[in-house]
């Protein structure tokens, strides 16, 4: 009579490699997290520096002086697109007034 041998994994050894697939997610999706969040807010004070730098240029350009209002459709004429930016943490920008700097809403976005 002739013996046939199944081939295949045991429980143990998938057990094993279940367990390897859960520490190394546990490793690196709080790693994925915090480098999200990083990438964020850099690209969160990258758009508050280009804001900035469109209303100095609309400032000097229509002769306002610090401290006066912002006319938001003016300065983003200087801005790509020719629109406000939008915060990749889903932020709001206040552009505020000529000599202040812009801020964003979102927390931990204050950077600049």
């Amino acid at each position: 009579m002739k013996k046939t041998s199944e081939s295949g994994f045991t429980l143990v050894e998938i057990m094993i490699v279940v367990a390897i697939i859960g520490l190394l997610a546990a490793i690196a999706i709080p790693n994925f997290m915090k480098n999200r969040e990083t990438s964020q807010r850099n690209a969160c004070a990258n758009n508050v520096r280009l804001i900035d730098a469109a209303k100095e240029q609309w400032a000097m350009e229509s002769g306002q002086v610090s401290g006066a209002s912002v006319i938001t459709a003016s300065v983003n004429s200087y801005l790509k697109g020719e629109t406000t930016p939008t915060c990749p943490a889903k932020g709001v920008y206040t552009y505020n007034t000529v000599g202040t700097k812009p801020t964003c809403t979102a927390t931990g976005h204050d950077i600049y």
